[in-house]
């Protein structure tokens, strides 16, 4: 546990140093004042072998446009999630602090009717009672945090189904209890990730409580610096780091791309990309010299969930992706198989085999400290205020939990490894595993095809 405990000081030390000028005597960068945010994008990414410039090129190109049209269909959009557990620790979670981080979850007559069993194949619908579909209000609340919980009759009803066909499978493992009443279903296009007015003491807290209450302390009083001090670490402990480190950094680029302008005069509010807070989190004057290191990490954690869904890529083949549409199902299927066609045809993948290469029992150990410390992080997540923020953060966890999941299974671990329907009976994806890892990469990819605006408008 100290290794996963050591990352997540780390990471909390890094971005909780976001903001903080650089004083006299620091970092000098050098290359033109506009472009110092991407100044470490170029070469090699961090302990892999493939090119910044490379992963632009084939993500911008060629996987962005496929996985933007995928996560629009059914089977992907719809994420069924807990919004309602309790902070585990302290009582006051903020939830009315912005009425707009607030999540619409589906309407019981929203959900499709494959999905609306109580998760036991019987049939019987879930209890939508009202502490579920209670709305908390407040008086100071705003709008941006708001969730949409729209979802038509026929998707819920389609719900039903999809649920029994699930729960005919050999499940891997359990998730979320599906009689769980604060288990809902919540369409994900109406509920995107950007700026909800979620800052302050709230999200300060939650990284707080990831280095108090979660993180390895270093001895030394010096402890270990956020970016600068990587080099002396082992490779597990690097990778873990770059990993979480990335899907922070992704989130902070979603939030400056969706950014509410107020309105000017009678005018309404303006979405777009606010420039001023892209500099603010990674123009190294304004981060304490990491920002552009963060922008280098959201590239390790793209390969790292890259290469899973290469290796998942058999298995993934084998899937239905089941809703009940006959008509959407099968064109699902097809706009998978060629994601995956891309997917596999890049030749320069993360080598996971270079991770945990020791003693089997020993890797086996560690692959479930993994597996328990993404739980423990999702933990974390139900402390967020702002339930948007906490719907995304529990998908994207989940999905960097899933890829850890796939590069880590089969009876081989390496570039060429693979997992597949055949051994199911050892190895099982979940339908809410496969929808949050194709939505967790999607964001990455998003995250990556959106730098380049920014690097436009810095020109």
């Amino acid at each position: 546990m100290r290794l996963v405990y050591m990352c997540m000081f780390m990471l909390a030390v890094n971005h909780l140093t976001a903001g903080v000028k650089v004083k006299n005597g620091s970092q000098k960068f050098s290359g033109n004042k506009d472009d110092k945010c991407f100044c470490k994008l170029k070469g090699e990414v961090d302990d892999c072998s493939c090119k910044v410039e490379t992963i632009d090129s084939v993500n911008n190109q060629k996987i962005y446009p496929r996985l933007k049209s995928l996560v629009s269909r059914d089977y992907f959009r719809y994420f069924k999630v807990n919004l309602a557990k309790e902070c585990p620790f302290w009582s006051d979670d903020s939830r009315c602090a912005l009425k707009d981080c607030h999540v619409d979850t589906c309407a019981e007559h929203e959900v499709p009717p494959a999905l609306k069993t109580n998760g036991n194949g019987n049939g019987k619908e879930n209890k939508y009672t009202e502490k579920a579909q209670e709305v908390h209000s407040c008086a100071e609340e705003r709008e941006l945090s708001a969730l949409d919980t729209t979802i038509s009759d026929e998707s819920k009803e389609a719900f039903k189904n999809w649920t029994e066909h699930d729960e005919s499978q050999d499940l891997f493992c359990d998730i979320d209890d599906e009689n769980s009443s604060g288990l809902e279903y919540v369409d994900l296009s109406l509920n995107p990730e950007r700026y909800t007015g979620y800052k302050g003491a709230s999200p300060h807290r939650i990284w707080r409580t990831i280095y108090e209450e979660n993180c390895f302390k270093p001895q030394s009083k010096y402890g270990y610096g956020p970016n600068s001090k990587l080099a002396n670490m082992c490779l597990e402990k690097r990778a873990f780091y770059r990993m979480v480190s990335g899907l922070h950094t992704s989130i902070n680029v979603h939030l400056c791309a969706e950014y509410l302008f107020p309105s000017i005069g009678y005018g309404d509010s303006q979405w777009g990309p606010n420039l001023e807070e892209f500099k603010q989190r990674f123009d190294p004057q304004t981060s304490d010299g990491e920002g552009p290191q963060r922008l280098k990490n959201l590239y390790f954690a793209y390969l790292v969930e890259l290469r899973a869904l290469a290796k998942a890529a058999p298995y993934l083949l084998e899937e239905e992706f089941f809703t009940g549409n006959d008509e959407e199902d099968k064109e699902t299927k097809q706009g998978v198989a060629d994601l995956l066609t891309v997917i596999k045809s890049f030749n320069d993948h993360f080598d996971e085999s270079k991770l945990f290469a020791g003693e089997p029992t020993e890797a086996r150990k560690l692959k479930e400290e993994f597996r328990m410390h993404f739980r423990n992080i999702s933990r974390i997540m139900d402390c967020v205020g702002c339930d948007k923020c906490r719907l995304w953060g529990k998908l994207q966890i989940q999905g960097m939990g899933t890829a850890l999941k796939i590069l880590f299974s089969g009876d081989t671990i390496g570039p060429q490894s693979t997992v597949n329907a055949s051994s199911k009976r050892n190895f099982q994806l979940t339908r809410s595993e496969i929808v949050s890892l194709f939505n967790a990469f999607g964001r990455l990819s998003t995250s990556i095809h959106t730098l380049e605006v920014f690097r436009k408008k810095l020109q």
